[in-house]
């Protein structure tokens, strides 16, 4: 009974050594690449985390910099978050933040800079679409009305289609297009919500231009 049982573990043990010349090496890799991966996917949640802190403390900079109007302070601090921490949420909300307290300071190139950074560059849409519609804002008021009405012919999101139909009837009257900025305004109404206040403004914009949006026909008054 002995010998059979060793003959069957020889037999077993040659099995397992055949599959392991033919596989090992293979099976080896493989649980290389796993636990790799595995390390990996642990040391970028780290980093992530690591980021994460790094950022959000550097933002603090940012926003001291704006609340104490060290204009100085806050392009440098803006700066490094935007090299270090170029990709994160951080930066992007730090940027629209600096742009705020740029063009309350009159700094409108510093201002047009930070905008186009964040319009350009944020990984969230919604930040990008938000910091394009400003920078209009600031490019209707130097009166680069051209250059306007480029950022104003890339898509926004629904929700934003009424401000920027609005921010092209301000460029589209300001270069003496009455009735196509009659047309903007129209559609900025007609799709802004009811409810928003915002809307009597721009009802008050087209009254001026003597067209009540509130006929059936818009016909001018």
């Amino acid at each position: 009974m002995a010998t059979h049982l060793d003959l069957e573990e020889q037999e077993q043990l040659d099995q397992l050594k055949h599959f392991w010349k033919t596989y090992g090496n293979f099976i080896s890799w493989a649980l290389i690449v796993v636990m790799s991966g595995f390390a990996a996917w642990n040391g970028y949640g780290y980093w992530q985390r690591t980021q994460s802190t790094k950022a959000s403390a550097l933002f603090d900079e940012v926003e001291r910099a704006a609340t104490t109007g060290d204009m100085s302070r806050l392009e440098r601090s803006l700066g490094d978050m935007k090299d270090k921490f170029g990709s994160t949420l951080y930066a992007q909300q730090a940027a629209l933040l600096a742009a705020k307290s740029f063009q309350d300071k009159d700094k409108v190139d510093q201002a047009k800079v930070a905008l186009t950074w964040v319009s350009e560059n944020a990984s969230d849409e919604s930040y990008s679409q938000i910091a394009r519609l400003r920078l209009i804002a600031l490019l209707l008021q130097a009166k680069s009305y051209d250059e306007a009405l480029k950022q104003l012919a890339k898509p926004v999101a629904l929700p934003l289609t009424p401000l920027a139909a609005d921010l092209r009837g301000d460029v589209l009257q300001s270069q003496g297009k009455t009735q196509e900025a009659i047309a903007a305004y129209s559609e900025s109404w007609q799709k802004m919500d009811e409810a928003n206040e915002y809307r009597r403004l721009i009802e008050a914009k087209l009254n001026a231009l003597g067209v009540d949006p509130k006929s059936s026909a818009g016909v001018s008054k």
